[in-house]
């Protein structure tokens, strides 16, 4: 039975993470697209000439949308006031360092820290309770208290690799994109213009980040302005050296073209020296699982033979 619980434990965690999954995929989507989902589906359906009401339209949203994410959200609103307005200030600038996976303000991812706490605490205890085998206080207590810890960190440490995922998206974009900026200033085209080319061609994050440095400018930004502020919502020093060297030749009067281009350089030499520092690393890495899969395997492959025959000639 014990094993049961566990497998229905494993279930409901995997559901409730595909659920917040594209729970968060939904309203990102939305909110990209500047469009409420349940006008939206209100839309759909009047198309299709079926007459339905904001009401049924609402019901007709997903569990997480219509449920999970008002109360995650009402829970953010009171934790804010026990919050320290520092702590909400870096979670904020993490959310935007990540993107802002799910468009959430800091107050609601923290908290779903507490939620998803709650939750694996919570699974454990059960486990505990019900299993046959019975558990002692010690030992549903620290399994518990280890879960409820783990689930209080798993949000941070799934934001965190977010922003290095993010960061490393735009690190391998770099070099091809500066490149492809060169071209198009060399051939005559403005900053703007060209930003907007390498925007128009590609579809990662830093062509997300350009579209973006676009639509501020043309909303009025300043474009240094706008410009600064993408290198702050990226947070990669190649990037900010990007950014410095721009404003710098925009100020001093300096070929845009030869900026870019020396930029660019610099961009592949750098990705060729982060590839063979890589390498050099490859051999340190593969000791831990030579030394625990590898050799084991060849020990017994060699001794086993020669146990055998042992074995025999002292029988």
């Amino acid at each position: 039975m014990t094993i049961i619980y566990i497998i229905i434990a494993v279930v409901v965690v995997g559901g409730l993470v595909a659920a917040i999954f594209f729970g968060l995929r939904f309203a990102r989507q939305s909110e990209e697209g500047n469009i409420d989902p349940v006008m939206m589906r209100l839309a759909e359906a009047t198309q299709r000439g079926e007459v339905v009401s904001l009401e049924q339209a609402e019901l007709q949203q997903p569990f997480f949308e219509r449920v999970i994410v008002p109360i995650i959200k009402k829970i953010g609103e009171i934790s804010t006031r026990f919050t320290p307005q520092k702590l909400l200030q870096e979670t904020t600038l993490k959310l935007e360092l990540a993107g802002n996976p799910g468009r959430v303000d800091a107050s609601t991812f923290l908290a779903t820290r507490f939620v998803v706490a709650a939750v694996f605490g919570g699974l454990l205890l059960v486990i505990s309770i019900f299993s046959d085998n019975s558990w002692s206080f010690t030992r549903i207590f620290f399994t518990v208290i280890g879960f409820t810890a783990l689930g209080f960190f798993f949000p941070q440490l799934w934001l965190q690799g977010r922003i290095n995922a993010r960061q490393q998206d735009v690190r391998k974009a770099m070099p091809d994109a500066l490149d492809l900026l060169t071209i198009c200033v060399e051939a005559g085209l403005g900053f703007d213009a060209a930003m907007s080319k390498v925007s128009e061609k590609w579809e990662n994050e830093l062509s997300i980040m350009f579209g973006r440095c676009i639509r501020e400018v043309q909303l009025g930004k300043p474009q240094r302005e706008a410009l600064r502020d993408m290198a702050d919502r990226i947070g990669l020093p190649e990037l900010t050296s990007f950014v410095a060297a721009v404003i710098q030749s925009q100020i001093l009067g300096v070929s845009l073209a030869k900026v870019l281009r020396i930029q660019a350089d610099q961009m592949r030499m750098k990705r060729r020296q982060r590839a063979e520092e890589l390498a050099h690393q490859a051999p340190v890495k593969m000791i831990i699982p030579m030394t625990f899969l590898t050799f084991p395997t060849i020990m017994l492959i060699l001794m086993i033979p020669a146990g055998f025959q042992i074995y025999g000639i002292m029988k």
